[in-house]
């Protein structure tokens, strides 16, 4: 691994100092690590079966029903007892006549018919849901939480803590990825604005006013309306309307830099322009760059859910956090739904604010922490 730099060691070790950002980064890796396995914690195939002597992965690839005995050519549903029983019993026919009774036999003896007949197993997820599973309730919806499905169901009787658990995966990785691609055009121009200025810092002053007049949010909903909703769409709008958001600060920073002395020198030894504003120059605007990315962060999920709850945010197939929102907000006789968002949005916001908090002290050379 390339040794940090004795002034990343220095950052490194100010950030370690603040335990509450520390620490905050440790529990947000882990819950996000956790997230991006989702489909071998909450999913409604399993991970492994063994049928026969041979070993399939439903979780990751298809399998007909056929390849266990079955009839149909379509995916197996391995949540029916007639599959359950195909399976364990290594494609007995009773199993259609009986599915119940030869699987609790099997279970029970290991046996049927007075032959030996365990021949497969199914090792399930630690949630045997996936985020559109319909959970059979008992024509209950939304469903109060309970043994089957520890934080109840929503309205349309899908589990709960499984669609958390995929949404939060997808929230944070909406919003990481706008803001790495709105920060990077973003400070590009405020870096151009502000190392340049005169008529070009005027111009690009001039557009970034008209482009920041037009009413974004108006904007989406009408996009999103007229064209098939999907990820990369939401994506899309969110960095075209939202890179103006850190052209200001980077560009106050360069304007104030530009005339310092080690600026002047490298111009004078003939350094190119864009090694000056990139490697000399923006370190030194990262202290106040780096103060607007909790809010940046923390703005696209806001963003993302507020569009989910009206409706025009991501395609209703997907997992959201704003869709558990807005049914909170419609099944008032199931509070525990508020409560599980309100909890989940605030804990992962917070979560976001003390690491960037963290981070920014930490860029930040007139603070030292012990």
């Amino acid at each position: 691994m390339m040794a940090l730099s004795a002034l990343n060691q220095r950052r490194w070790r100010n950030f370690k100092a603040n335990r509450r950002a520390y620490w905050s980064l440790w529990i947000f890796l882990v819950l996000y690590g956790i997230s991006l396995f989702a489909e071998l914690i909450a999913n409604d195939r399993p991970i492994l079966v063994q049928y026969q002597g041979s070993y399939y992965t439903p979780v990751f690839k298809f399998y007909p029903e056929v390849a266990f005995g079955g009839d149909l050519r379509t995916e197996a549903d391995y949540t029916t007892p007639e599959v359950q029983c195909l399976i364990v019993s290594g494609g007995s026919q009773d199993c259609w006549d009986d599915p119940e009774g030869i699987k609790a036999e099997v279970n029970a003896s290991g046996t049927a018919s007075g032959q030996p007949v365990q021949k497969g197993w199914m090792l399930w997820p630690l949630i045997p849901f996936s985020y559109n599973t319909i959970v059979d309730t008992g024509g209950v919806a939304p469903g109060k939480p309970s043994a089957m499905n520890w934080l109840g169901t929503d309205d349309t009787s899908r589990d709960v803590l499984a669609r958390i658990i995929y949404g939060f995966r997808l929230s944070v990785t909406f919003a990481l990825i706008v803001t790495l691609l709105s920060s990077v055009i973003g400070i590009a121009a405020g870096a151009v604005q502000g190392y340049f200025g005169g008529l070009t810092d005027l111009l690009f002053q001039r557009f970034i006013e008209l482009w920041s007049s037009v009413p974004t949010l108006y904007v989406i909903i009408i996009l999103t309306a007229v064209w098939s909703k999907s990820f990369w769409l939401l994506v899309f709008l969110m960095v075209l309307f939202g890179w103006t958001g850190l052209v200001g600060v980077v560009r106050a920073e360069f304007l104030r830099a530009r005339n310092f002395e080690y600026v002047r020198a490298a111009r004078a030894l003939g350094v190119a322009d864009w090694q000056i504003m990139f490697r000399h120059v923006l370190p030194n605007a990262m202290v106040a760059t780096l103060t607007l990315l909790p809010f940046a962060v923390t703005g696209a999920i806001g963003t993302l859910a507020s569009l989910d709850y009206l409706g025009f945010g991501l395609p209703a197939d997907l997992p959201s956090l704003g869709q558990l929102t807005r049914q909170a907000q419609q099944n008032l006789q199931a509070p525990h739904l508020a409560f599980i968002a309100f909890f989940t949005f605030a804990i992962m916001l917070s979560l976001l604010v003390f690491i960037f908090e963290g981070v920014r002290d930490a860029f930040d050379p007139r603070k030292t922490f012990r």
